[in-house]
């Protein structure tokens, strides 16, 4: 965690950010999907730069939220102390979502630390909102990429989620349900495995959707490469597996 500056204020972070506005920047963003309303024009690893001068501070992070820019909604997710997050504070932030690239910050660098994460997939992916449904999969793909401990059975429990919701035909939930699906189908062979049936009964259902997710996690969880690499991931978990084994046993 990064040491804590208490002396920024809102106000002193909001004025470097207006210096930092890069208006080319804004308009690239507005053609890669961003639909944010306000925003400066200034990019995620400038913002990520920022954040480690500034530190972890929460409370400047939920003041920043409320200013309304996209680039400091996507810095409070640098900023804030996911043990300090609250139910009700995810659940306002994420209906305050209205691009993909806040959504996606918030879900990839602070709600996967959240103990309340399993939770809120379950909630979100359940929800209208087109952002909120998407940060239900985004969260469930941050996961997924993020969190070694988790045994595959936890994973294996969001495979009828993303099934269920595999025909929402909006694009920031379908290209979310996809990014899920390809990133659990990757942890292990075990997933791999059952990542692939999802995909080929989601195939099955013939939504245009369903389709194009299907086709497009299949390439991938099938290509050579992905095979190869877990194939050598399940080796080396055996081996160290039989080496704990066997010095338990002397």
């Amino acid at each position: 965690m990064k040491s804590c500056n208490k002396t920024a204020t809102a106000a002193e972070v909001l004025s470097q950010l207006r210096e930092m506005a890069d208006p080319e920047w804004a308009e690239e963003s507005a053609h890669s999907g961003i639909e944010s309303k306000q925003i400066l024009g200034i990019s995620v690893p400038r913002l990520r730069q920022l954040a480690n001068k500034l530190g972890t501070n929460h409370a400047l992070a939920l003041t920043l939220w409320d200013s309304g820019f996209l680039e400091a909604r996507i810095l409070t997710a640098f900023l804030s102390d996911p043990r300090q997050l609250t139910a009700k504070q995810m659940d306002r932030w994420a209906t305050g979502f209205d691009s993909w690239a806040v959504c996606d910050a918030c879900c990839c660098n602070l709600f996967d630390k959240s103990p309340l994460a399993p939770a809120k997939i379950l909630e979100w992916s359940q929800r209208h909102e087109e952002y909120v449904k998407r940060a239900a999969f985004a969260l469930m793909a941050a996961l997924a990429s993020h969190d070694k401990r988790a045994d595959d059975g936890e994973f294996l429990r969001l495979l009828p989620i993303i099934k269920r919701e595999s025909g929402d035909d909006r694009n920031f939930v379908r290209k979310a349900v996809n990014w899920a699906l390809r990133q659990i189908g990757k942890r292990s062979v075990i997933l791999n495995r059952a990542a692939i049936q999802t995909a080929i009964e989601i195939q099955s259902t013939g939504t245009r959707s369903g389709r194009w997710i299907a086709a497009d996690a299949l390439r991938e969880l099938e290509s050579p490469p992905i095979k190869s690499r877990l194939a050598i991931k399940t080796k080396k978990s055996t081996a160290a597996y039989r080496s704990v084994s066997s010095i338990r046993q002397r």
